[in-house]
């Protein structure tokens, strides 16, 4: 009895916890696009700043070279110019998916600044959407085969228990 008991309580948990991937997922897709419009235009300043000068991104990125803090704006730069287009790759996936699709996309929702944003301002809710409960509905099944597989690989020490 203990063990359906919490059985019950850790699949209720799991459909609970994921029932609100949908909207955590919304979160982050609006705090990256943020990020991504900020890095925008550094990246435009940076762009047309090497441009006036008549160098590609790539030769402006070696003429900040030649000292120490050169050197270490040079990769601060290059660490944002590549944060951008990894950033802006992973917008075009996320923004315009709905919720499944978002899932199907979970690894584009990585950057942690980013992530650390969304889960700043996110408020967990009832899911009354559909989305919302086939999360919950999968967590919650998820979670029974997961807890049925480990009771199976688990010596028990009566049979008949549970």
């Amino acid at each position: 009895m203990i063990v359906r008991t919490l059985t019950l309580v850790a699949a209720l948990t799991a459909g609970a916890a994921t029932s609100q991937f949908p909207e955590f997922s919304q979160q982050y897709a609006q705090r990256l696009g943020g990020a991504v419009d900020a890095l925008a235009e550094v990246v435009a300043d940076f762009d047309a700043s090497a441009q006036a000068e008549g160098l590609t991104r790539t030769q402006a990125l070696e003429e900040l070279g030649g000292t120490p803090f050169r050197d270490r704006h040079r990769a601060d730069t290059a660490r944002t110019l590549a944060r951008y287009e990894k950033l802006r790759a992973d917008l075009a996936a996320l923004d315009s998916a709905g919720p499944f699709m978002r899932a199907y996309h979970a690894s584009r929702m990585t950057d942690r600044d980013v992530a650390r944003a969304a889960w700043a301002a996110f408020q967990p809710a009832v899911p009354l959407t559909f989305a919302g409960g086939i999360f919950a509905a999968a967590g919650f099944v998820v979670m029974l085969l997961l807890i049925g597989v480990l009771r199976l690989l688990l010596p028990s020490r009566r049979r008949g228990m549970g």
